[in-house]
């Protein structure tokens, strides 16, 4: 079973729920798909076994076979090369690594190198695998990498996958082909808009989901109430609480810091799975 953990809105706690429900459950995967700034391993604090550097093809040009026809900027959506008076001009930032432009070369001017975009990290954190992707700075596409780390995925266990807020492209790769995704958000305006958004997209994905209300104490009812509308199930309510923040702020996971919400979680897990075996 894949479960994922996304939220519409950043800062609603996703990562602490995250952690908390692998700490409960002891014997999974943990997979920090939150590339473009992964801080799950600042809680599990695992020990790092391998590094796997992680690339996308991008074209190369021999200019001393190239007849400047520029049938390789047409067929490049993304205009990631263009050809300008007898001049090639590549783009490598836009270059999504189709290989349009080296299949469709008549003069096999082109050919594909690898261009790292960033690494991929596998560790060990008591009874956790932990992998997560740490994309280079200043690279404008996390979906390439995270669809690599995802490759890693063990079907013969269970899987916890930590997603980026909102509802962009890398999370809606990072999410794809869960069994469940638990949404973790906040009695805010702002939470409830983005609530929205989350759902909707689940919902054209066709991903089961439910919802963890954080600091439940310190807005209005709207987002329980949009949960009722919706037939959403609302699976914890999780209370503000100083000491929360304190153990967050010092890199310690919420159910060492508070073992009173170990058996919270663990019921969470164990209803998850009940509704993803629906």
């Amino acid at each position: 079973m894949i479960i994922s953990v996304a939220s519409g809105k950043g800062g609603t706690g996703k990562t602490t729920i995250a952690t908390s429900l692998a700490l409960s459950r002891g014997e999974v995967q943990f997979l920090d798909c939150d590339v473009e700034e992964p801080n799950a391993h600042i809680f599990l604090k695992p020990h790092t076994n391998e590094r796997i550097s992680v690339g996308i093809p991008v074209p190369e040009l021999d200019e001393s076979k190239c007849n400047f026809c520029g049938k390789c900027g047409e067929v490049c959506e993304f205009n990631a090369i263009v050809v300008i008076k007898k001049k090639v001009l590549f783009f490598p930032e836009l270059c999504h690594g189709c290989g349009g432009c080296s299949y469709i070369c008549p003069d096999k001017a082109i050919k594909e190198v690898d261009r790292a975009i960033g690494v991929i990290e596998k560790a060990r954190s008591g009874k956790i695998d932990f992998i997560h992707g740490i994309l280079n700075v200043g690279e404008p596409m996390a979906t390439p990498l995270i669809k690599q780390v995802k490759r890693h995925i063990n079907n013969r266990t269970n899987a916890i996958i930590d997603a980026s807020p909102g509802t962009s492209c890398p999370v809606v790769e990072a999410v794809k082909g869960s069994d469940f995704c638990l949404l973790v958000t906040e009695p805010t305006p702002f939470g409830l808009h983005d609530l929205k958004l989350s759902v909707d997209m689940l919902r054209r994905l066709t991903i089961p989901c439910g919802v963890v209300i954080n600091c439940a104490d310190i807005g209005d009812d709207k987002v329980t109430k949009y949960c009722e509308n919706e037939d959403i199930p609302i699976l914890m309510t999780i209370a503000w609480n100083r000491r929360i923040a304190e153990a967050y702020s010092r890199g310690v996971p919420l159910i060492d810091a508070l073992p009173d919400f170990q058996n919270g979680f663990s019921q969470l897990y164990g209803t998850i799975e009940r509704l993803a075996e629906r």
